[in-house]
């Protein structure tokens, strides 16, 4: 048998009481697409971390090619030949594209602007090498993140959740480049929730639990519901029904929204028109850096319109154009960022004051003053209902996993019982076992009358979710279209450009 190119023997890592990994053996073979599959919090980001040389194992070996290895830096790894591209990505805001990946590839700009038009072209990950990193939406940070692994022409690449940003029209065509590269001698670790992908494109499966391996498999010969269990260590719970409702009064209306961003790397708004009504969820789907940021800003208060434009937003029938996010708040509106750090929580601050961030008027403060027993109380309310992992309620927020994070803030927004919900990327990194406890608990608050918007790339999960989607490309919102009525690659043709006939769109 050839030898593995990458193997683990007993790796352990600690923090503090929280093992997050214990005796993780794992062997990547050459020219091969692995899976490490887990829920979050079970020690999937550890483990790379301490591949990829950000972190270094308290027990256990790393052999690469057949030698002991022990990384001190990324760096090493990258000259190694390991390359990552991480959940929450490592990118200098105020630096281009271009400039970001110059400080790991050598190379002039020019030069390396032509390579990342080339590899954008090639891969479906189309970027502006001369944006700003900190105009770019999480998607196309994404992107860029992948070119620049790509271009250190690794033996190993780390993938995680790499089909996120894409619409299915350019999956499969990932999917073919990451074959090509498994046949031209490059080994792939991919981390996806998406169990079908899994067994479309991985050779092996290495399952984690409580930072344990808990098996080790070909996910071809297994169903996605086999994978699931094997996951969770249970059945996944059903998809929650929708119940049939009609009428209910608009909570949302956006009418004949023309807007054009002083940032000259934001994308123009052009003639959007919406309405979310009480009891109904409206999907918003399209590849991002269509425009979804902008439009969130404009909606959650972050960017307030000029007095002229200040008619085009009405909430609970109130005119907000010109209100601003706290405003919109008293109103009955709540609103999950894309970005949960650094816009949906602070990193440095405990659990517990950032439930206040957006819950203090919840009668989480006495004569102007924190009252801790209750904020601590709510605290821990979201941490049992939403299953967050973590120490506690004093935990700081930068310390959980990304999908941790994700459902903690989630559930601080739903605690609020607005009257108007807003979820951009709902389940964005969260695994499958909490994202379908999220997606059922979003449709239950629809059935009891909750207006719901949900901005998202995942076309699976609006289809769960929505009674209607709408798609946002270059700017332009499609009509609506009723989601029972619609297939997915009628979906994906307006994601792409290539609209579909008229006839089935449903105004």
């Amino acid at each position: 048998m050839t030898a593995p190119l990458l193997s683990l023997r007993g790796i352990s890592k600690s923090y503090g009481q929280i093992h997050a990994n214990q005796a993780i053996d794992l062997d990547v073979a050459p020219q091969s697409i692995h899976a490490i599959l887990g829920e979050n919090g079970a020690g999937k980001s550890t483990l790379m971390k301490l591949i990829y040389g950000v972190e270094q194992p308290d027990d256990g070996s790393v052999i690469w090619e057949g030698e002991p290895l022990s990384l001190a830096s990324p760096a090493e790894a990258r000259r190694k030949g390991i390359g990552m591209v991480f959940q929450h990505f490592s990118l200098f805001e105020t630096l281009t594209v271009v400039e970001n990946i110059q400080l790991v590839v050598p190379g002039s700009k020019a030069d390396l602007k032509k390579r990342i038009q080339t590899l954008g072209r090639e891969f479906a990950l189309e970027v502006d090498p001369l944006a700003h990193v900190h105009t770019l939406s999480v998607g196309e940070r994404q992107r860029v993140e992948i070119i620049r692994c790509l271009m250190t022409n690794p033996k190993l690449l780390i993938l995680d959740e790499p089909t996120s940003v894409l619409p299915p029209q350019l999956v499969d065509k990932l999917f073919d480049t990451l074959r090509r590269l498994r046949d031209g001698g490059v080994s792939i670790l991919f981390i996806s929730h998406k169990l079908e992908e899994i067994r479309a494109i991985c050779d092996r499966a290495t399952i984690l639990r409580s930072g344990r391996v808990t098996g080790d498999v070909d996910p071809r010969e297994h169903d996605a519901h086999d994978l699931a269990r094997m996951m969770i260590g249970r059945d996944m719970p059903p998809p929650m029904p929708a119940v049939q409702l009609s009428g209910g009064e608009k909570r949302l209306e956006i009418i004949g929204l023309d807007y054009r961003p002083d940032d000259p790397f934001a994308v123009p708004l052009s003639g959007i028109n919406l309405q979310v009504r009480a009891g109904e969820i409206l999907g918003i789907a399209g590849v991002s850096g269509n425009g979804q940021s902008e439009l969130a800003a404009l909606i959650s208060g972050e960017t307030v319109l000029r007095r002229e434009q200040s008619d085009r937003i009405l909430m609970m029938g109130k005119d907000v154009g010109r209100l601003d996010a706290a405003a919109r708040r008293q109103l009955g509106f709540a609103f999950v960022p894309e970005d949960r750090l650094g816009r949906g929580a602070v990193p440095e601050m405990s659990l517990v004051l950032n439930s206040l961030l957006t819950a203090h008027p919840l009668n989480l403060l006495r004569h102007g003053l924190v009252d801790k027993a209750k904020a601590t109380a709510f605290t821990n309310d979201c941490i049992r209902q939403y299953d967050v992992r973590t120490p506690g309620p004093d935990a700081e927020a930068g310390t959980l996993s990304g999908g941790n994070l994700q459902k903690f803030i989630v559930g601080r927004e739903i605690m609020l019982a607005p009257k108007l919900l807003f979820v951009a990327q709902p389940t964005w990194g969260v695994d499958i076992g909490a994202a379908s406890a999220v997606r059922n608990r979003l449709v239950a608050l629809r059935n009891e009358g909750m207006a719901i918007l949900v901005i998202s790339e995942e076309l699976e999960e609006l289809f769960e979710l929505s009674d209607s989607i709408q798609v946002l490309y270059h700017g332009r919102l499609s009509p609506p279209l009723v989601t029972r009525d619609t297939k997915p690659e009628e979906i994906g043709r307006y994601m792409i450009g290539a609209h579909p006939t008229p006839e089935k769109a449903h105004a």
